[in-house]
């Protein structure tokens, strides 16, 4: 068994999760991170049976979920409008729900987004996301989950430093961050420098590669992310259990998945197997 964390993202329009990670588990992986996103994994669509169900599945499989990720297109933790801050919130309390129901101990989140023209000022943005963070942080504690905010494009927030700030300002461990190297990377933000300057604040670490020009989670190697300095920074901070594969690919998932294995393990990585 591998001890890297496998995003089931590939899955996401043609497996449902507990189907994806059956498979997955026959191919010698034992711990997953779960997109919420429907049909994959959708908690408004899954019955309490369904989900016991589900719970007894990855019981038998031997494996766990260790994060479900809830998504940062539909939901805006900074809206101007209340009511879509609260429709925001509430989402992520389903999510966590589900996390409760199948044991699972951290949810990412998006910090949310800003309107690309006529923009709302960063002042207004950050008060919006720290009210709605003020009402999710009591009820992942009363939980029992931790929230992890993550590093897009598209958001805010891009930079690890803007997440660590937030971190530091909220300064409660039921809030940490995902940091993802294809997004960092992305924004020519060396996630080196970014694991291992803002490692105190980091709870997870997602990767996959990216080229400058195009955004992407593509397979190890391709593109600008140096993995050998990466696994140095793995090994030095977080350890490589604490390490989410996120290359997306719905073509020949399980021969990119191995392929990733293989890439890193010659880039120095040490996976276990």
């Amino acid at each position: 068994m591998f001890d890297v964390i496998i995003n089931t993202f590939s899955y996401l329009w043609s497996s449902t999760a507990i189907d994806a990670i059956a498979e997955l588990v026959d191919n010698g992986y034992s711990t997953f991170e779960v997109p919420i996103s429907s049909p994959h994994c959708w908690p408004d669509e899954m019955s309490s049976s369904e989900r016991s169900a589900m719970k007894a599945r990855l019981s038998d499989y031997g494996a766990r979920i260790r994060s479900l990720n809830a998504g940062g297109y539909d939901i805006n933790l900074a809206s101007p409008g209340a009511n879509m801050r609260r429709k925001s919130i509430d989402h992520i309390k389903s999510v966590i729900d589900l996390a409760v129901a199948w044991d699972v101990p951290e949810v990412v989140i998006s910090p949310g987004t800003r309107r690309p023209m006529i923009s709302p000022s960063l002042e207004k943005a950050y008060g919006w996301m720290y009210e709605s963070l003020g009402d999710l942080i009591p009820l992942a504690k009363q939980a029992g989950t931790r929230l992890l905010l993550e590093n897009t494009p598209y958001c805010f927030t891009p930079a690890v430093r803007d997440l660590a700030g937030i971190v530091s300002t909220v300064n409660d461990d039921a809030l940490k961050i995902v940091y993802d190297v294809a997004n960092a990377a992305y924004i020519e933000e060396d996630p080196v420098a970014g694991l291992l300057s803002y490692q105190e604040s980091i709870a997870l670490v997602h990767i996959s590669d990216t080229g400058l020009e195009t955004w992407g989670h593509d397979p190890i190697g391709t593109g600008v992310v140096d993995f050998e300095g990466l696994g140095d920074a793995v090994e030095a901070t977080c350890g490589v259990s604490n390490v989410v594969l996120e290359v997306i690919r719905e073509e020949n998932t399980l021969h990119e998945f191995d392929q990733a294995m293989r890439d890193l393990g010659n880039k120095g990585w040490k996976l276990g197997t």
